[in-house]
């Protein structure tokens, strides 16, 4: 199962993505990712690594995604949350997903939970302009 959070802060109110955001001064990659499940989802996580990066030069964002157990199946909505589930892959909502880079991150865990193989990804996502008319 994958925990999700709906979000209640724009930008894509109300649709859902992983635990995410920015890091803090001081703090290492893997704390703010902890931070961040902790104040979005109230959850604390275990045995975390590395499952990707991604850079969205268009944006000037990078993502570095982590997969993790939770310590417990105790979470809640955070302040930036307005529901907070765990997922079957058959559950996700695929169509309200928040962000290109939360699918294509769930696309490839599905995947490789089919082989038990987890390579860390690296990668640029690159959004086409949209041309008008």
């Amino acid at each position: 199962r994958v925990l999700l959070c709906r979000r209640a802060i724009e930008p894509r109110y109300g649709l859902w993505t992983l635990p995410a955001g920015f890091m803090e001064n001081g703090e290492s990659t893997e704390q703010a990712a902890a931070r961040e499940t902790r104040e979005e989802a109230g959850a604390s996580v275990i045995d975390m690594t590395l499952y990707g990066v991604f850079s969205i030069p268009q944006i000037s964002q990078v993502y570095m995604m982590f997969r993790a157990r939770l310590e417990t199946e105790d979470y809640h909505p955070g302040a930036e949350s307005l529901d907070v589930r765990l997922f079957e892959e058959h559950e996700i909502p695929w169509e309200k997903l928040a962000f290109p880079v939360v699918r294509l991150t769930l696309e490839r865990y599905y995947t490789d939970v089919k082989t038990s193989r987890f390579p860390v990804y690296v990668e640029n996502i690159t959004r086409h302009p949209v041309r008008k008319t």
